[in-house]
């Protein structure tokens, strides 16, 4: 239980209530996020006793609890109070997410009772402080990026934002290893705990807007974020940042030199792919760092939004130092990540791809890729808004982007940690909307009924991903 007995030393500064010593449960309020599960497996596997709550079950808590890990979902706390709860203030530490609402009941009654009770943000920082953390941040390419980073540089330990692959899951523990890659989540101003040795930032365009309220205050956010970097800071050419960067810390830059593009008045970056084609449906490139080229390098997943994302990646392994002989043959075998625009189906008739892309640049960036891809075919996309406050603000970006599909398909706006916004629907952004329920027979009725090939793409950050199966068995 090392790990634990760092974080209390740490968090002594900040009237930890609870002897190092005593400390033996940790209790995750909302144990399924992807964040919070890693948190809790990596607790898991130090010793500790884990458990958690959360709204309802899924594949991720199954696993955990597969693990040993006990999950509940019901808000209700008498799980808490029972006789046999071995879970009190004096030897719990709780650790919740701001996706469980203010007036949990669980939640008020851990505050009530006196428990130390720390966000996810607060502790995933004081584990960057224990080893050399390597960052990812950015409004794009967070976790596909992190989860190259981590494959390039395996074992490592590492906090990944999806499932791996490559390993089925989202946390990887390597004690013998000194660096930890960690997502840097702009959510809430949460990567401000955090304290980067080296961190890439791949891009600065405004999101979260109910937390910041303007793109210029989203974007200092970030300019404090690189305040923090200790070691290096690896930054998207080009992009709309003013970094403010500690004495010694060094800056690169990165990017992608497609046919001329990709160019500033700046000059090319440090780090940079060109020379980049398509051979027998896989991707090639040549990689190019302050000390010469390497040549020829094999995309994993041959989607040409991964080239930025692997040069970002394979820029962090140059910085520390990784083997560069093995780089090509880790790249080439990357799997990518559950979510990050997965290819289902893959037929002559019809391809069906599911991504996370819940923000009109992500949207625009699967579908440019889904062009280059597929440039021949009809292309149907069905898009589940994620909360009321982003439709709201971007709802001008989403009409633009979503009016670039052939057909577009809306579902109504999965609300998350939100309540209803008068006048905010999925109506507005154009496009067809339908229920979650008549989705699979509706995309298996147009498959078949279309005279050319057709690919179909679903997108959204909300609970869309639960009609993935169904979807992949009726167009299969």
């Amino acid at each position: 239980m090392q790990i634990f007995s760092y974080l209390c030393s740490r968090f002594a500064r900040k009237r930890f209530m609870i002897p190092q010593e005593d400390i033996r449960n940790i209790f995750f309020l909302g144990i399924g996020g992807i964040g919070m599960s890693a948190l809790a497996r990596y607790f898991h596997h130090d010793g500790y006793s884990v458990a958690g709550y959360d709204r309802t079950p899924s594949d991720l808590t199954r696993e955990l609890e597969a693990e040993g890990i006990a999950v509940t979902y019901e808000d209700d706390p008498e799980i808490i109070n029972h006789p046999s709860s071995i879970i009190n203030p004096t030897n719990t530490l709780v650790v919740r997410t701001p996706a469980v609402p203010d007036d949990s009941r669980l939640y008020t009654y851990l505050r009530e009772q006196g428990y130390d009770i720390r966000k996810r943000a607060e502790v995933l920082g004081l584990v960057t402080r224990q080893k050399k953390a390597l960052c990812v941040a950015g409004t794009h390419g967070k976790t596909t990026t992190s989860t190259m980073i981590a494959h390039l540089l395996h074992p490592v330990n590492a906090f990944l934002g999806g499932i791996s692959m490559n390993y089925h899951t989202n946390v990887l523990i390597a004690p013998e290893s000194e660096y930890v890659v960690v997502e840097a989540d702009e959510y809430d101003r949460s990567f401000h705990h955090l304290t980067p040795f080296i961190s890439v930032v791949t891009a600065v365009d405004a999101d979260h807007l109910d937390i910041y309220g303007t793109p210029e205050a989203y974007r200092d956010a970030f300019a404090h974020y690189t305040s923090l970097i200790t070691g290096a800071l690896v930054m998207k050419h080009g992009i709309e940042l003013k970094p403010r960067l500690q004495s010694g810390v060094k800056l690169y830059t990165y990017g992608v030199m497609d046919n001329g593009q990709g160019t500033t008045d700046n000059g090319l970056p440090d780090f940079y792919a060109d020379n980049i084609r398509v051979k027998e449906g896989q991707i090639y490139f040549d990689f190019h760092t302050p000390s010469g080229t390497i040549q020829n390098l094999q995309l994993g997943v041959p989607v040409w939004v991964n080239i930025e994302n692997a040069v970002a990646a394979l820029a962090v392994a140059y910085v520390v130092g990784a083997d560069l002989s093995t780089l090509n043959a880790q790249l080439s075998t990357f799997k990518g990540v559950w979510r990050r625009f997965n290819i289902h189906v893959n037929t002559p008739k019809v391809a069906y791809i599911d991504d996370y892309a819940h923000h009109p640049q992500e949207i625009e960036t699967a579908i440019r890729s889904i062009r280059k891809l597929f440039p021949e075919r009809r292309l149907i996309g069905v898009f589940q808004p994620h909360l009321y406050t982003r439709t709201r603000d971007f709802a001008e970006g989403f009409k633009t982007v979503l009016g670039t599909l052939d057909e577009c398909v809306l579902l109504p706006i999965y609300p998350a940690r939100e309540k209803p916004i008068p006048g905010v629907t999925s109506e507005m952004l154009g496009g067809r909307v339908m229920e979650k329920k008549d989705l699979v027979q509706y995309l298996q009725e147009r498959a078949a009924q279309s005279k050319e090939p057709v690919v179909i793409l679903t997108v959204g950050a909300g609970d869309i991903d639960r009609l993935v199966p169904d979807i992949t068995n009726a167009l299969s």
